[in-house]
């Protein structure tokens, strides 16, 4: 392949497609021998690769600069015919699903592929075409507002990330007065970002019931691939955080205030653990590039190999610019078996994290794209896919020396301590959602009232300094996952779980980087409690996985204060 930047870029010809995937749909409905069958599945599947690849590239340059004309009105073209073509590729799926060589082709690409096929086919009518192009309008205009936003701040063009990093100053005046501006332009954009919200809402439930669900959340659980558990279980799940979870974190917290000299902690504190200023990574975004790509190549020869493959290729994107998308994210070029990380440095520890985080769910798309027979077997469910990402953050602990020098044990407390404090914020968005689907005709008002009513009991430490917007209820918008991908947020919080499970089983001796590859081997070969039984890592729906996993935790945090 190409670098990225050399990628040429062309629209798909959807009519041509159309065509050549319908006389494959014919050839795999006529093959008389599984070879014949399977060579119009892998022909298939070419196909798609080749669109989605564009579509990806497309996004991507999109998400670089939101004001790109050109790449804008792709985003847009895409935005319409994706959902068109869904019936299309239900065609192509129904025709494997009733192949008379499917028993052949399970053996090839497993059980499970074919089961979950058989339950997406379901969500997928002509009914909800107009809606779905709907959805993807509402998510684009939500990502130009967030991305446009920005202020004056001490001399610089801030955006919302660019304002974290002055939340983290040892200045507290400097905190107090990054964290009121960020809060302003979220207020400011709060009237558009609740009409985008509210027309969400509606228009997802108009999915919903087209396909005959009694309400949204039962869409979103089977379209997330939640089969093996339900709403009910995860209502178990934020409950054991609450017992568990919160009070630890409470204690973190006030210790935190004592380590910083202060009476009381308020939100622009929370990012401050020392009073001294966090650690911070050393070096430019290209020499702390090259630490990861070091790091990697000693790390073991699997990642070595696929982070000179990033390398090489030039698949990411870390600094943050004016117009360019908020957050981070590692995506897929399928026709190339290449991962891409886009991110948003900001020169705090956090660029560090993408380092890891992104390059966890990289390492888990190129292992597994390479040993597994069909790209939609590559990723998992996003429970176990962020199992890949967060255990890579702890697997690659003792690098970390490299990046922040002898401050490297400091970033470890904070990082670890981040790891356990962020799981009630995490619970609390998804049962702000939950609260949301629950109540359909909810206003922006009862939106603030349930997210304030959420926060308080997870999160009771959370203090505002008395900001009219934010003890309002605010913060909930400044969630782009509530916006862009719906009830995808717990699994962060489950995934957790497992990766603690691992960087447990490293620090006591046992086998975690097998246990580690072999997880990333499986991609989505099999259902969410099988893959986590195959690797070797307990339920975290289960208390006692919750219990045991905060006390180890707690544990390490206490050992690593001692060297600090």
């Amino acid at each position: 392949m190409e670098k990225f930047v050399d990628i040429k870029y062309e629209r798909p010809d959807l009519a041509g497609f159309k065509k050549e995937y319908l006389a494959l749909i014919k050839k795999l409905k006529g093959a008389g021998s599984y070879e014949e069958a399977d060579a119009a599945v892998v022909e298939m599947e070419r196909l798609m690769n080749h669109v989605f690849t564009a579509y990806v590239v497309a996004m991507i340059r999109h998400n670089m600069n939101m004001k790109d004309e050109f790449y804008d009105g792709e985003n847009k073209f895409f935005e319409r015919e994706i959902p068109k073509n869904m019936m299309l590729l239900k065609k192509g799926t129904e025709a494997m699903l009733k192949s008379p060589y499917r028993k052949e082709l399970e053996g090839k690409y497993g059980s499970y592929m074919f089961e979950n096929a058989e339950i997406q086919a379901k969500l997928i009518k002509p009914s909800i075409i107009i809606p779905s192009i709907a959805e993807n309008k509402l998510t684009s205009e939500y990502s130009k507002v967030a991305a446009g936003c920005s202020v004056e701040f001490m001399g610089e063009k801030c955006n919302f990330y660019g304002l974290l990093k002055h939340m983290q100053s040892t200045d507290r005046e400097e905190r107090k007065a990054a964290f009121e501006a960020w809060a302003k332009l979220y207020e400011e954009a709060s009237p558009k970002l609740d009409e985008i919200y509210g027309k969400l809402i509606k228009t997802r439930c108009k999915i919903a019931k087209k396909l005959g669900f009694k309400n949204y959340i039962d869409y979103a659980y089977r379209a997330r691939q939640r089969y093996d558990y339900g709403p009910d279980d995860v209502a178990r799940f934020r409950e054991a955080v609450r017992t568990t979870v919160t009070p630890v974190c409470d204690r973190l917290y006030r210790e935190q205030a004592e380590r910083l000299g202060i009476d009381k902690l308020r939100m622009y504190d929370e990012n401050l653990v020392f009073p001294d200023g966090n650690a911070v990574p050393q070096g430019t975004p290209e020499e702390l590039t090259e630490k990861a790509r070091l790091m990697y190549e000693d790390l073991s020869p699997e990642t070595g190999e696929f982070f000179d493959f990033m390398t090489e290729y030039g698949l990411y994107d870390l600094v943050t610019r004016e117009n360019k998308h908020l957050g981070g994210y590692c995506t897929e070029l399928s026709e190339f078996k290449a991962p891409f990380i886009f991110s948003n440095f900001n020169g705090t520890s956090a660029d560090i994290d993408v380092l890891t985080h992104e390059a966890g769910h990289a390492f888990e798309s190129y292992y597994a794209s390479r040993r597994l027979p069909h790209t939609d077997l590559t990723f998992s469910t996003s429970e176990i896919n962020e199992i890949h990402s967060m255990t890579m953050e702890l697997f690659t602990y003792p690098y970390m020396e490299n990046f922040f020098g002898d401050r490297a044990d400091k970033y470890r407390f904070a990082h670890l301590s981040e790891a356990l404090k962020t799981i009630p914020y995490l619970v609390s968005v998804d049962e702000f959602q939950h609260r949301v689907y629950e109540n359909p005709d909810s206003t922006p008002s009862d939106w603030r009232r349930f997210w304030r009513e959420i926060e308080k009991k997870y999160m009771p430490w959370r203090d505002y300094d008395g900001n009219e917007f934010l003890e309002g209820g605010g913060f909930w918008m400044q969630k782009q996952h509530i916006f862009l991908y719906p009830f995808y947020y717990v699994d962060y919080a489950m995934a957790q779980m497992g990766a603690f499970s691992l960087y447990r089983k490293a620090t006591e001796g046992g086998d975690a980087w097998g246990d580690y590859l072999k997880l990333c081997s499986m991609g989505g070969m099999y259902g969410y409690f099988e893959t986590l039984d195959r690797a070797g890592i307990p339920n975290p729906l289960k208390p006692e996985t919750v219990r045991e996993a905060v006390g180890f935790v707690e544990k390490r945090i206490g050992e690593l204060a001692e060297k600090i």
